[in-house]
């Protein structure tokens, strides 16, 4: 793809550390149900999956929320389930129970036949990240991701989603022979398909360990960050001259920050139980800093709203030299966010840390 200057790459120059004018700000999910556009373009697509595999209902719904809010990245819209989908688990959405897959993996016939797929299964997200590249015209660098291996194995095992995780941490228990080898499957496969969204265009990826959290500690690391490690050792970390930077992204991993800034990562995004002033020393700056309003504070009125990120821009702090801050959401914003709220938050987050930056 032809390289077109970015006319706003203070997101990637705060992921790698770098002096920036203001705090960037995207948010998880931020092409989602809450804005009326995105409703529209789901009824006509006809359902999740034939918008997440339509290159160019992808494209318009990635491009949505950059036409209302002056956020500093896109994201590619598309879902973390599409990697075992490509193994052949048969993913489906069904209302109000969520993602179910037809054949889950839970004995080891079912282990025995997991295998890396063929990058081709997937080529409807390298299209669609090709194509949103072209159309954002360098407006702002865009976002690809994945699912951490042991959030993906979860939903593989589990058959979909689950509040106990009890097929999974029995198969933990147990069988851990077969949880590894669906693990090093899945790295494998992440690797690949991340791979393959950099050289479709993505500027930054993301790995989202949104069950990683789960985990008690020691098992933490060896079953989830373990295989995080794995997939970013394997990344792409340069194209065209340019650093790729990478984002990990465990939900609940507060107790892990030192453990997570060392898996290789450039940036750690950290959810809203965690206090940015005491990250920063615990990781003593070694990687950027993503996150971390409470996605349920975008209930109140516009002035609490102003006021919670004007707090989380102040307990990050000045940014010294070495230091880079993402601002964003603990996880996804909700379907019912009302988007005026999420105007005034982006436009106190540019204005205010504009302040901490001696603008």
């Amino acid at each position: 793809m032809p390289a077109t200057p970015l006319k706003n790459d203070v997101f990637l120059r705060a992921l790698m550390r770098q002096p920036v004018p203001y705090t960037p700000v995207w948010l998880m999910r931020q092409a989602g149900r809450y804005l009326a556009e995105y409703r529209e373009t789901r009824a006509q697509a006809g359902s999740f999956m034939q918008l997440a595999q339509n290159p160019d209902f992808a494209t318009e719904v990635t491009l949505q929320p950059l036409r209302r809010f002056p956020l500093d990245a896109a994201i590619l819209f598309s879902d973390i389930l599409t990697v075992p989908h490509a193994m052949g688990l048969g993913l489906d959405f069904v209302a109000g129970e969520g993602p179910q897959f037809a054949r889950p993996v839970r004995d080891e016939d079912a282990v025995r036949r997991l295998a890396v797929p063929d990058m081709s299964e997937l080529q409807y997200v390298f299209d669609a990240v090709s194509q949103i590249r072209r159309d954002l015209d360098g407006q702002v660098p865009l976002i690809g991701f994945a699912g951490s291996p042991w959030t993906v194995a979860c939903y593989m095992v589990e058959g979909g989603s689950t509040r106990e995780y009890r097929l999974i941490k029995t198969m933990m228990a147990t069988r851990p022979d077969l949880l590894t080898r669906i693990l090093d499957v899945v790295a494998q496969t992440t690797a690949q398909y991340l791979n393959a969204q950099i050289e479709a265009g993505a500027q930054a990826v993301m790995i989202f360990d949104s069950w990683g959290g789960v985990l008690a500690d020691g098992w933490f690391q060896k079953f989830s960050l373990a295989y995080s490690r794995q997939v970013i050792q394997a990344l792409q970390r340069e194209r065209d001259g340019q650093k790729i930077p990478v984002i990990l992204f465990t939900k609940g991993g507060g107790l892990w920050l030192e453990d997570i800034a060392d898996s290789g990562c450039d940036a750690m995004g950290v959810d809203w139980t965690v206090n940015l002033a005491s990250a920063r020393r615990r990781i003593e700056d070694r990687v950027a800093l993503q996150g971390n309003m409470d996605p349920m504070m975008l209930f109140g009125t516009e002035a609490s709203v102003r006021a919670e990120a004007r707090r989380i821009l102040d307990d990050f702090g000045t940014v010294d030299a070495g230091a880079g801050h993402v601002f964003n959401l603990g996880h996804g914003i909700s379907q019912f966010t009302e988007p005026d709220v999420v105007a005034a938050l982006v436009d106190e987050v540019h204005s205010h840390s504009r302040k901490l930056h001696g603008g």
